[in-house]
């Protein structure tokens, strides 16, 4: 039989702290997800004053993450070459999520959402850094 490693509650608070601390750094106001393995909440946030839509598109954003264990940006590219590939369910093509990976098994992912793309998943890697 074999063991996987999975997030824990300390794991995903420690991710969301360093996502927090870095959209806050920049002044930033957003929201944050961590998902786990299946891309099941384990904790959101949404900053007072990010609009609501924010917390799902970060879901699904780190959702997709998760389904194909690259960062969100990777998909975008992929969905431009196989645009049906942006028709699958669960699938956000927009850069701003991220995999937490231990070794190669992608444990979950952490997403942001209420900024540029860009600066999303900025506060994305801050957070998955806290994993390592």
């Amino acid at each position: 039989m074999r063991t996987r490693p999975v997030l824990d509650t300390e794991d995903a608070a420690n991710i969301m702290a360093a996502a927090k601390a870095e959209a806050a750094r920049n002044g930033w106001i957003v929201a944050i997800v961590v998902v786990d393995e299946r891309g099941e909440l384990l904790l959101l946030e949404r900053m007072t004053g990010a609009p609501g839509m924010c917390s799902t598109i970060a879901h699904q954003k780190a959702q997709t993450a998760t389904l194909f264990s690259i960062p969100t940006k990777d998909v975008a590219e992929m969905v431009k070459a196989y645009p049906a590939m942006g028709k699958l369910p669960n699938v956000m093509p927009l850069q701003g999520g991220v995999p937490l990976l231990v070794g190669e098994v992608c444990v979950g992912a952490v997403a942001a959402s209420g900024v540029e793309s860009h600066e999303d998943e900025q506060i994305a890697m801050a957070g998955a850094a806290a994993l390592a």
